[in-house]
């Protein structure tokens, strides 16, 4: 009697032992639910939506080449639940003394799931046409400039004209180039910026009307800043001697301490980087895409914005890239000029003034379990 009772406790701790390891390697998915997920799941929703935006832009990019209409998409809400389910189960017969036959039946089951609930709100409306059909305010192009930005940059790509002198145009015949002087007053804008010798102010007059005032500094300038402001107030038909200048946003000045300036909407700096989206010689002879830089080639006497490359094979290194129309388009990750250029891109979506209200995004309901 002892010896049968002795094997049927050893049988048994045994079998409790493969019951409670069971369960404890069921309790390893637990640090993946609960509030030790949400670390992992911020990360990587963040790089999956940053991803996304960038083949947004690059695909509307693309398109607008290919006269395609641009459409964007905006994630609404990110809604994920999980769900566990464990159990565990042991049933058996333990024989004692000269009795033989012992059994046990041993049973678990164990059920993860994550269901992400996600939104998708096209970005539709007048408010929002209004938005991307709008010229940039040229005092808000000044301060992104004042704030850091690089000069020469920020008015290749969001300036049409400054005191007469045109920037580049991209149009169904193709990219016309700018005036001479002006990528000369972008190097300028662009030295004298990093010397600290220009800064924007806002004064107010008695009725509180704002006015935006481009300021040269006169003290402590290195003789060859000092040589570049003259030479841009000359090419910018400036009062000689004057050290404020008023910013207008119109095409031509009424004074000589007058700049003004013609700057572009969000659609129009996406037409004319479309231009410089590389297309397949092909494309270009059956006339599916409009004018502008083919694959391999450059334009004389254009300064690309962003370089947009194409080819039939996927890039080995890119910064962003997709397939459309049997080609990849890419930015390649180590051009820093077309991924600055890309981000300024998409900095300006996500800083565009609507004009109302943000509307009221869908409701999601999820269903308490």
């Amino acid at each position: 009697m002892t010896t049968g009772i002795s094997s049927g406790s050893g049988t048994a701790k045994i079998l409790t032992l493969i019951c409670m390891l069971m369960l404890s390697a069921t309790g390893c998915l637990r640090p993946r639910i609960g509030p030790r997920s949400l670390p992992r799941d911020r990360e990587m929703y963040s790089m999956s939506l940053a991803d996304s935006w960038k083949q947004l832009t690059l695909l509307n990019l693309v398109k607008m080449r290919y006269l395609d209409p641009p459409v964007f998409v905006d994630v609404g809400n990110i809604v994920s639940s999980y769900t566990l389910l464990q159990s565990g189960s042991l049933t058996g017969n333990i024989g004692s003394g000269g009795l033989t036959g012992n059994s046990a039946v041993l049973g678990g089951s164990v059920s993860f799931a994550n269901t992400p609930t996600i939104t998708y709100t096209p970005l539709t409306g007048n408010a929002y046409i209004k938005g991307l059909t709008t010229p940039l305010s040229a005092a808000n192009i000044f301060r992104i400039i004042q704030n850091g930005a690089a000069a020469d940059l920020i008015l290749l790509s969001s300036v049409q004209s400054i005191n007469d002198l045109q920037n580049e145009q991209a149009s169904m015949t193709g990219i016309r180039p700018a005036d001479p002087g002006f990528h000369r007053v972008r190097e300028l804008l662009r030295s004298i910026q990093l010397s600290g010798a220009v800064r924007i102010n806002v004064k107010e007059d008695d009725k509180k009307r704002e006015t935006t005032l481009l300021t040269f500094r006169k003290k402590d300038i290195p003789p060859d800043i000092q040589a570049e402001m003259a030479e841009l107030r000359r090419l910018l038909r400036l009062n000689p001697d004057a050290t404020e200048f008023t910013l207008v946003s119109e095409p031509t000045p009424s004074s000589d301490t007058e700049i003004a300036v013609m700057t572009r909407s969000i659609m129009g700096i996406l037409q004319n980087m479309a231009a410089e989206v590389e297309v397949p010689p092909e494309d270009m002879a059956q006339h599916r895409a409009v004018p502008g830089v083919e694959a391999g080639h450059t334009l004389p006497d254009v300064v690309p914005m962003i370089r947009v490359r194409s080819a039939k094979d996927r890039p080995d290194d890119a910064f962003v890239s997709l397939r459309y129309r049997d080609t990849w388009f890419w930015v390649a990750d180590g051009d820093l000029d077309s991924k600055r250029a890309f981000m300024q891109l998409m900095n300006l979506f996500t800083a565009m003034d609507t004009g109302s209200p943000k509307e009221s995004l869908p409701i999601v309901t999820i269903p308490s379990r």
